[in-house]
C-alpha cells in the first residue's frame, strides 16, 4: 500500500514538472519567436494651423490642450483692413462696369454711322473703339476676381479647426501679430493615432503586412491593445557619410567584434482602444508582432496579401495571442535579450 502511495506521489510530481516544463517552453517560444521591441512611440497627424492673411489677433476662442471639433472657431484676426479692401473691390467693379458701358455706347455709335455712310468712319477708328470696348470687358472680369479675392481674405480672418483634435502649444493672445502662412498653434488629430515600432533589421523577416500585434503603453502596462502591422519602413537616415569639416565625410568609429543591428520603423495600426486608455503623441509603447504559427489553431491563419485591409484577422487569433502581451510591456528585467 505504501509503495502504491509513493508511486502516486512520484507520478503527480513528474506530471507537475512536465507541465511546468511545457509551460516554460511555450513562454520561451513566445519570447524568442515573436518579434518585439520596447522602442516604440505613439504618433498622430499634427495640423500646423496657420492663418492665410496677416493682421493682429483680436479674439482667441480656445485654450491650450482644449478639445475642438472640425469647424470650431480657433481665433480671429482684425477684419477692418480686409473690410476696406472689400469695399474698394466692389467700387472698382462698379467703375469697370460703367466704363465698359460708356465704351460700348461709343462703339455702337460708330457702327450706326458706318451703317448709314460707310465712308464717314475709318476702319482704323472702328477697330480702335472695338478693342477699347473688349478691354473694358476684360477689366470687368479682373475686377470680379479681385472682389472674390477680397471676400475670401475677409473670410480668412476667422480661422477654424480642420479636424477633430486637441489644441497644443497655444502661445497666442489678443494683440499677437499673425503673419500669413506662419503656424500659430498645433492641432493633434484624434482620429489618426498609430504606433511606430523600431525593430532590429534581423527581425524584419518575421514581420509582414497584416500580421496581428499587441501594443502595450508604458502609461497602461496592464492594458494591451490589439493592433495590425500596417507597413514597414524602406529607409532610415545614415549616420556615416554626411558632410563634415572641410566637406569631408563623417565616419563614426565602431568595434570590429560587435555589429549593432539597425532599427527599421514599422507602422502599426491600433484597433479599438480599451476603456480608460487615452492616447497622446509621443507616448512610449512596446510592440509584439504575433507569429501566427505559434497560435494553437493554425487553420484560421489569415491568407498572405499585400494589402492589410484584405486580411481576415479574426478576433479569435488576437484573443489567443493575449497571453503574450504582458511580455512586451513588462520585460524590463530582460534587457540582455532586447538590446534596447
Amino acid at each position: 500500500m505504501k509503495k502504491i502511495k509513493k508511486l502516486i506521489v512520484i507520478i503527480i510530481n513528474l506530471t507537475i514538472i512536465a507541465l511546468a516544463l511545457m509551460y516554460a517552453y511555450q513562454k520561451y517560444q513566445v519570447y524568442f519567436k515573436n518579434p518585439w521591441t520596447r522602442n516604440g512611440q505613439v504618433r498622430a497627424n499634427i495640423i500646423k494651423v496657420a492663418p492665410r492673411v496677416s493682421g493682429p489677433v483680436v479674439y482667441v476662442a480656445v485654450k491650450d490642450n482644449q478639445y475642438v471639433r472640425k469647424g470650431d472657431l480657433l481665433f480671429k484676426i482684425d477684419p477692418i483692413t480686409y473690410e476696406v479692401q472689400l469695399s474698394q473691390a466692389e467700387s472698382s467693379l462698379q467703375r469697370s462696369k460703367i466704363s465698359a458701358k460708356g465704351k460700348k455706347i461709343e462703339y455702337d455709335r460708330l457702327l450706326d454711322i458706318q451703317a448709314k455712310d460707310r465712308g464717314a468712319v475709318s476702319s482704323k477708328d472702328l477697330t480702335r473703339r472695338k478693342i477699347s470696348y473688349e478691354e473694358s470687358l476684360i477689366q470687368i472680369q479682373i475686377a470680379e476676381k479681385k472682389l472674390q479675392a477680397a471676400r475670401l481674405n475677409l473670410e480668412f480672418t476667422q480661422v477654424f479647426a480642420a479636424v477633430d483634435g486637441y489644441v497644443s502649444n497655444l502661445d497666442i493672445r489678443e494683440g499677437t501679430q499673425a503673419v500669413a502662412n506662419q503656424p500659430l498653434l498645433a492641432l493633434v488629430d484624434v482620429n489618426s493615432f498609430w504606433v511606430f515600432g523600431y525593430f532590429r533589421e534581423n527581425q524584419l523577416a518575421n514581420i509582414h503586412i497584416g500580421d496581428s500585434a499587441k501594443v502595450t503603453l508604458m502609461a497602461y502596462p496592464d492594458t494591451p491593445i490589439d493592433a495590425v502591422v500596417d507597413s514597414l519602413g524602406w529607409g532610415i537616415a545614415p549616420k556615416d557619410g554626411s558632410t563634415g569639416y572641410n566637406l569631408l565625410p563623417n565616419v563614426n568609429p565602431v568595434f570590429q567584434w560587435i555589429r549593432l543591428a539597425q532599427r527599421i520603423p514599422v507602422k502599426v495600426t491600433l484597433g479599438v482602444l480599451p476603456e480608460g486608455v487615452d492616447l497622446r503623441f509621443g507616448m512610449t509603447a512596446s510592440i509584439m508582432v504575433i507569429d501566427e504559427e505559434l497560435l494553437p489553431d493554425t487553420s484560421e491563419r489569415p491568407m498572405e496579401t499585400d494589402k492589410p485591409d484584405d486580411r481576415d484577422i479574426g478576433s479569435s487569433s488576437l484573443q489567443a495571442s493575449s497571453n503574450v502581451s504582458v511580455i512586451a510591456g513588462t520585460s524590463g528585467s530582460n534587457n540582455n535579450k532586447e538590446g534596447d
